[in-house]
């Protein structure tokens, strides 16, 4: 068997292949092509996926819109809908034309988006914590009214 670094880049990929690069099990990048349209590994007999070097670029977006960034499904497909998978591949930096180091910039966007995205998670945790003490609010005063009917 052939190893991935022998491979040429262009090389088709299988799922054990991309599986062990992006380090996921297979099960979940075969979830995840159910729930991304973007992600379409070219399928040949018995079902046997092959990914091109494209659907591993948007996997590896994909991947960490949900493990690094922190996105539900729910949000990383909305995220790709909104501002689309060009634009997740350049938060993920993967982009295959760019052969150029990363930069003092690249770093202080990154550290800009972690910020911004620590500032959302202090909201809703803020937002959480209101609506739950809401409704232990709305649950003591069924409680009594509960106790009082008995």
């Amino acid at each position: 068997m052939v190893s991935k670094a022998e491979k040429s880049p262009n090389a088709f990929r299988t799922i054990s292949e991309v599986a062990d690069f992006m380090g996921v099990p297979q099960h979940v990048l075969r979830f995840w092509e159910s729930k991304f349209s973007q992600i379409s590994p070219m399928k040949r007999g018995g079902g046997r996926r092959y990914y091109r070097p494209e659907d591993i670029e948007i996997i590896e977006a994909i991947r960490n819109l949900l493990h690094e960034d922190g996105y539900t499904i729910k949000g990383a497909q909305k995220y790709l809908k909104e501002h689309g998978v060009k634009n997740a591949l350049k938060m993920a930096n993967v982009d295959p034309d760019q052969k150029t180091e990363i930069t003092e910039s690249d770093y202080e966007s990154q550290i800009l988006n972690i910020t911004k995205k620590s500032i959302k998670t202090i909201e809703d945790e803020a937002n959480t914590a209101d609506a739950l003490k809401k409704i232990r609010i709305q649950l003591e005063k069924i409680r009594r009214q509960l106790k009082t009917n008995l």
